[in-house]
């Protein structure tokens, strides 16, 4: 592959010019801080419209970092990047609703879970965090039905697309570029900076952050290192509730969630445009962009299964996996799964509505990563693995990201 040997006058890289991989709400936030920075920055992605996957494909909760290891990335980065959400959504006018959520206990033995969860999220300085029992829970949500709940009424759902549209604006307001449809070809580092193929572009940046999501390994083996983290592909779908149902359900109502995985469970959440979802379960997904079963990529499906990391999780937790696929064929396990908190609803009251893929990093040895992972690699950083609360974290996540990257330490 030819790459310009300079710039596009022909002279020297750019002292401080950036470019970003992946227009999703991470990206894009990263982008704006870079800019911020008064650096010259310009976002790539293959889509022709911005937060085309994960950033358009959740349910919108803004997190406020109950559930995180205290000391973890991830619960710093949620505390204060839902703070730093909150006031962005404010200056720019866009919808955000501290609706609350309850993290329910269904039956005593999953009282001990339940306290975990209200001793991190204390540790973590969630505010207004409170230990209901099944009477007081029912004053939070009435048709919900538990004994025992933690409450955090500070949790709030957001439209992140709108986010991510108005992180776009900002960014080519500072003189930035976000260039859609402009999928990343190929990438050398030379001694001076990193040149891109994207599209039918050539171009040289002083660094380059990858904040690609499901592409990330595909980015990944362009700069030569793949590392030792893979991303697996995980669907997850959902039921909304249609007409009346909708009203049983005010604001989010979560299960206590198994330790073992980085997944919620199966929950109720209420959207900022008033939909209700059910879900999402968590399946393997036969493409990394399978938002169906009928979405398989043999080539994708080649290298998940070739890494060694997905063999090993798919033999610590097959019985789980088997469990999770039947489910996705049965209406019925996302009905049951949702009765345990709110009996009233029937399988009248869930229309099947479009999912959204996780891009889920694992080791070699087979565990899935929980915290968010960063890999710098000469003028290249990796965003390794970024899942929820990825999108509420994401002001926090640009800030700490820059640093990690700033032009003193190439």
């Amino acid at each position: 592959m030819r790459f310009l040997e300079a710039g596009a006058s022909g002279g020297a890289v750019p002292r401080g010019s950036v470019g970003v991989v992946g227009a999703g709400i991470v990206g894009l936030a990263v982008a704006r801080q870079v800019a911020l920075d008064g650096a010259t920055v310009t976002v790539l992605d293959k889509e022709d419209h911005v937060a085309a996957h994960q950033t358009g494909h959740n349910s919108g909760v803004v997190h406020a970092g109950i559930y995180y290891r205290p000391g973890s990335l991830k619960a710093r980065l949620c505390r204060e990047g839902a703070a730093m959400l909150r006031e962005y959504c404010a200056e720019h006018r866009i919808p955000y609703d501290e609706v609350g959520k309850l993290v329910i206990a269904s039956t005593a033995a999953e009282r001990p879970g339940l306290r975990d969860i209200a001793e991190r999220a204390r540790a973590n300085g969630v505010p207004g965090i409170a230990e209901l029992d099944a009477l007081a829970l029912r004053e939070v949500e009435p048709n919900a039905v538990g004994v025992a709940a933690v409450h955090s009424p500070h949790t709030a759902i957001a439209d992140f697309p709108a986010v991510a549209r108005r992180m776009a604006r900002d960014i080519e307001e500072r003189g930035g570029s976000v260039l859609l449809s402009h999928p990343v070809r190929a990438l050398r580092q030379t001694s001076g900076g990193v040149d891109v193929l994207a599209g039918g572009r050539r171009l040289r940046f002083d660094r380059l952050i990858v904040c690609a999501g499901l592409g990330t390994d595909t980015v990944a083996r362009m700069t030569g290192a793949p590392g030792d983290v893979r991303i697996v592909p995980f669907r997850g779908e959902y039921y909304a509730l249609a007409g009346a149902a909708r009203d049983l359900v005010r604001g989010l109502i979560y299960p206590v969630p198994d330790p073992r995985y980085p997944f919620l469970g199966v929950h109720l959440t209420r959207r900022i445009d008033g939909e209700v979802l059910v879900g999402p379960n968590a399946v393997m997904a036969l493409a990394l962009e399978g938002y169906s079963w009928r979405d398989v990529d043999p080539g994708d499906l080649r290298r998940i299964l070739a890494w060694r990391g997905t063999r090993r999780l798919a033999v610590r937790h097959w019985r789980t996996g088997v469990r999770e696929v039947l489910g996705s064929l049965s209406k019925g396990a996302f009905l049951s799964a949702a009765r345990r908190y709110v009996p009233a609803l029937t399988a009248d009251d869930l229309v099947r509505v479009e999912g959204g893929v996780r891009a889920q990093a694992v080791d070699r040895d087979g565990a899935l990563l929980d915290d968010f992972s960063v890999d710098v690699q000469g003028r290249v950083a990796l965003v390794r693995n970024a899942p929820s609360p990825a999108a509420t974290s994401s002001l926090a996540i640009a800030r700490h990201i820059v640093g990690l990257t700033s032009v003193s330490s190439f």
